[in-house]
Parts: structure tokens; C-alpha cells; sequence
């Protein structure tokens, strides 16, 4: 294997070479090549490498985890609704008719 010294980049081929690529193992000019987390990368293999980091591990879990909450938000308004209909069954009858803010207490039946 030749030299870095003798080495070309990849992408220019009058340009020497800086650093050789530990993914690809091709090597490139000081313009091509990055340092990302320590190492030095070249743009295609720094793509690819974030391409996969950015990336959810699993849909499933947060459609699953939503899926949960939507349920509990729905059982927690039914609750609500319900002892606000069953307190309005157990109210007197004259608070339905009207006749309970007018002061007559007597319950019609």
C-alpha cells in the first residue's frame, strides 16, 4: 500500500490527500473530509452515518403509547359525564321545573 503522501482524493484528482476515510477507507482532500465524534469522515459515509442515528428506533411504541392516552382521556370524560348525569338524576324535581329558584319548595308530582 502507497503512502498518504503519494495518495489522491477521491473527488479531485489533483489534490492530495489528507486523511483516509475509516468507513469507505477511500481517501480525500482536507476540503472532503470532517471530523465527527473524533474521527475523521468524509461527507457520503457522515450521511450515512446520521441518516441512521435520525431515525426512530420503533413507530410502534408511540402509536401504541397514543393509542393509550386517546383511551384514558375517553374513560375520563365518560366518568365526568356520567356523575354529572347521575348528581342532575338525584336533584329534587322542582330544580328541573323551574319552580325551585322561585321559592315555591313544594314538589309537584
Amino acid at each position: 500500500m502507497a503512502a498518504i503522501t503519494q495518495q489522491k482524493c477521491f473527488n479531485h484528482d489533483v489534490r492530495e490527500a489528507a486523511a483516509k476515510c475509516p468507513s469507505c477507507q477511500r481517501f480525500y482532500c482536507r476540503e472532503c473530509i470532517t471530523e465527527h465524534d473524533g474521527r475523521m469522515t468524509c461527507a457520503a459515509c457522515l450521511a450515512k452515518q446520521t441518516e441512521v442515528e435520525d431515525k426512530p428506533a420503533s413507530t410502534v411504541g408511540p402509536r401504541i403509547v397514543r393509542s393509550l392516552q386517546v383511551a384514558m382521556a375517553l374513560l375520563v370524560l365518560w366518568a365526568v359525564f356520567a356523575s354529572m348525569g347521575g348528581l342532575l338524576l338525584r336533584l329534587e324535581s322542582t330544580f328541573h321545573e323551574g319552580s325551585f329558584w322561585n321559592g315555591d319548595t313544594e314538589a309537584s308530582e
